[in-house]
């Protein structure tokens, strides 16, 4: 007798699949990096900054524990050591879980379209001393950060795809350090690249631009930014 896994177990090993492809993807293209241009791309934890310090080790905590959760509740691990108010799935419709599916497989083409348009740029965390140039074409024409955009679109998926409080939560606090993160970047992006960096805040968005142009029409002139300050929506590099 064939075995004909059910549309819930497909969904629970396809948790699987894409968390192992994510690690693989960063591994790729840390070795690819390193191959090519002789730098160490994942920067995290690099620098004297206690805030940065401190922002960096709640996201290693806060993911870390997202993707244990995540094999957990995919490979059906025994969870007793939860409270059942966080622990207990509170939604299981297909439906929802159908969403939850469709904002990973969206999130992770984003993830690989902000790849390739960083090329050897792509850095995890701040490297101040080969920081890479300022990418704003392709998706960065879009989002200043599409790689974060990627991670919260994840987070919110494996909720909707496991239904269970604890990842609600944790997308919230790992979103919100993601933030954090994005403003410390900033603030570095502002320092290195000055007036390109400023003009490009002043015509994308942080997470997504909301100026769409009809065809043929002329965006209205950009408003002069306040220098020395920074401009009132700067965004990350990620």
């Amino acid at each position: 007798m064939r075995f004909a896994p059910t549309l819930s177990q497909l969904l629970d090993y396809l948790q699987v699949v894409c968390l192992a492809l994510f690690l693989l993807i960063i591994l790729e293209r840390t070795l690819s990096i390193r191959l090519r241009s002789r730098v160490n791309p994942i920067r995290l934890g690099v620098g004297r900054d206690g805030v940065r310090h401190s922002i960096v080790f709640l996201l290693f905590l806060g993911v870390n524990l997202w993707a244990a959760m995540v094999l957990i509740y995919a490979l059906h691990i025994r969870r007793g050591f939860l409270p059942l108010l966080l622990g207990e799935p509170q939604v299981s419709s297909i439906g929802v879980k159908l969403l939850g599916l469709v904002l990973v497989v969206l999130g992770f083409v984003i993830f690989l379209l902000s790849l390739a348009s960083l090329g050897n740029s792509w850095r995890l965390g701040i490297d101040e001393n080969n920081p890479g140039e300022l990418v704003t074409s392709g998706i960065y024409g879009l989002s200043r950060n599409p790689i974060y955009v990627f991670f919260d679109l994840y987070f919110v998926g494996t909720f909707l795809l496991n239904g269970a409080p604890i990842f609600a939560l944790l997308a919230l606090l790992i979103g919100l350090t993601l933030h954090l993160q994005i403003l410390q970047e900033e603030r570095f992006l502002l320092r290195a690249f000055g007036q390109a960096y400023r003009a490009y805040c002043a015509r994308t968005g942080r997470y997504i631009t909301w100026q769409p142009l009809s065809r043929g029409e002329k965006p209205a002139p950009q408003t002069a930014p306040r220098p020395p300050t920074l401009p009132a929506d700067p965004g990350g590099h990620c």
